[in-house]
């Protein structure tokens, strides 16, 4: 067994029966630099107390795997250098080594589902790039939904993707892609897109009856649940197209590949929306750890 280390908040929220709501760390590590990694961090975290759940933010420290991380904890990852990004195939070996990695999708639905945690807010999950036919570049994600059961809100998948084919394998896997509030399948920055959604619930104490069914049928695997941002926040899709496919250009010029392709993607299309890009990552993150967190409540009731 793992010893888990937990935050004070996320051990007295276990110990009480309280509704908590996993988050990842890469956001913190990779996503944006400090201090407003941290700034976002801390507000992501509050959003889900003000929601009436526990976050609990999942990294590994040392090798240490932390569910929950304590205030000089997170000031410590987000200022770290050269922190791995860890996945399925890398967690264990960054744990047995006294390693310090930030948790992908996938990594914190593990972490997530060994301290008992069944609902993870993100921005949006990885998937199949664009030319994966050739490059076979498919997100780990992907298979994490399909046999881990955590019920992961997200704002669809990231929109450097190719949208058709990761619904495709998602189908294929048999995870269940619930669209929140529309019939559409959201593009991460912008909440509409040409692909619909398999599925549709329009409340948070739907998808918990969903997920618990799940459970009940002994059925692996998650749910994704397909947040849109807030139209206010969006970046429409006719205007984030040509600004992706550039950034795409870019990365096949600069040859560019394997993890480093998402970050490189988001710094271009970051330079190239003058920073509209992470003002929209934000909002929507935030959007979703409410929609997860109402989730996680539904669940904790439902289960009285």
């Amino acid at each position: 067994m793992i010893d888990i280390q937990y935050s004070a908040e996320v051990r007295a929220a276990k110990d009480a029966g309280k509704p908590i709501v996993a988050l990842e760390s890469t956001i913190i590590t990779h996503g944006m630099p400090y201090p407003q990694n941290i700034e976002v961090a801390a507000q992501v975290e509050q959003d889900i107390r003000d929601a009436g759940a526990v976050p609990a933010t999942m990294a590994v420290i040392k090798g240490k795997l932390h569910v929950g991380l304590e205030a000089d904890q997170l000031q410590d990852l987000g200022k770290a250098q050269g922190v791995a990004k860890i996945s399925r195939a890398d967690m264990a070996a960054c744990i047995s080594s006294g390693g310090t990695g930030a948790t992908t999708v996938a990594a914190t639905m593990i972490a997530a589902h060994y301290a008992g945690i069944e609902v993870f807010a993100t921005g949006g999950i990885g998937g199949v790039h664009q030319g994966a036919e050739t490059s076979f570049d498919i997100s780990a994600d992907l298979h994490e939904l399909a046999q881990t059961p955590v019920t992961v809100v997200a704002a669809g998948a990231k929109a450097i993707l190719d949208l058709a084919k990761t619904l495709e394998v998602l189908e294929t896997l048999g995870v269940p892609v619930i669209a929140h509030g529309q019939n559409e399948f959201p593009a991460f920055w912008s909440s509409k897109s040409p692909y619909a959604a398999p599925l549709r619930m329009d409340s948070a104490d739907e998808i918990a009856r969903a997920h618990a069914t799940r459970r009940a049928l002994g059925l692996p695997g998650g749910q994704l649940i397909a947040n849109p941002i807030p139209a206010a926040d969006q970046i429409p899709t006719e205007e984030l197209a040509p600004i992706i496919a550039s950034a795409q250009a870019d990365a096949d010029t600069h040859r560019i590949t394997g993890k480093a392709v998402t970050p490189y993607l988001l710094q271009r299309i970051f330079e190239q929306t003058e920073g509209r890009s992470l003002v929209a990552n934000i909002a929507l993150v935030r959007n979703n750890a409410r929609l997860a967190a109402g989730i996680a409540r539904a669940l904790a009731e439902q289960a009285e």
